[in-house]
């Protein structure tokens, strides 16, 4: 295909990597999910990031809503080399992401509050009042594992 491009109509931009990325505007749309096993005083969260841009799943990670758990879903994305998070103002996100790269409001988080919707319709489990609910956390993080592992990374385990 090269040999066929004139060269007149080809233009080349070399720039360092985190330059690149601030160029495509790389960004990442934070936010945690509540849901429940056995009783609604243990809640389990599903703490997920999502690339800004395309909706795609970067990373996900459950536990309880606390900041060891944010710790491990940022540790995640590190490899993305983001510089820009998109997030909801919670605690955790205002004391361990640089205020530079934090920009807090709703505006910017709408793909993944519909995240959120898309899970709850799809996952009867995710549902508040149903009849079809965990009785153990392993089985709950499994299905919605599953479930993420096979609609938005396309991976059938």
């Amino acid at each position: 295909m090269l040999q066929d491009v004139d060269p007149e109509h080809v233009e080349v931009a070399i720039c360092r990597a985190d330059e690149l990325a601030q160029r495509r505007g790389l960004a990442s749309e934070l936010d945690e999910m509540w849901s429940y096993v056995g009783k609604k005083v243990e809640p389990r969260w599903l703490w997920h990031a999502i690339d800004h841009h395309s909706g795609t799943v970067l990373a996900y990670v459950f536990g309880r809503r606390k900041d060891a758990v944010f710790l491990q879903r940022q540790a995640l994305l590190a490899p993305f080399g983001i510089p820009r998070f998109y997030t909801d103002g919670w605690g955790a996100y205002e004391r361990h992401i640089a205020p530079e790269q934090h920009h807090v409001g709703k505006e910017n988080t709408q793909k993944i509050e519909s995240k959120h919707l898309t899970l709850r319709t799809r996952i009867t489990r995710l549902v508040r009042r149903t009849i079809c609910f965990s009785k153990t956390t392993t089985m709950h993080d499994l299905v919605i594992g599953l479930f993420i592992n096979r609609y938005e990374f396309g991976v059938a385990l």
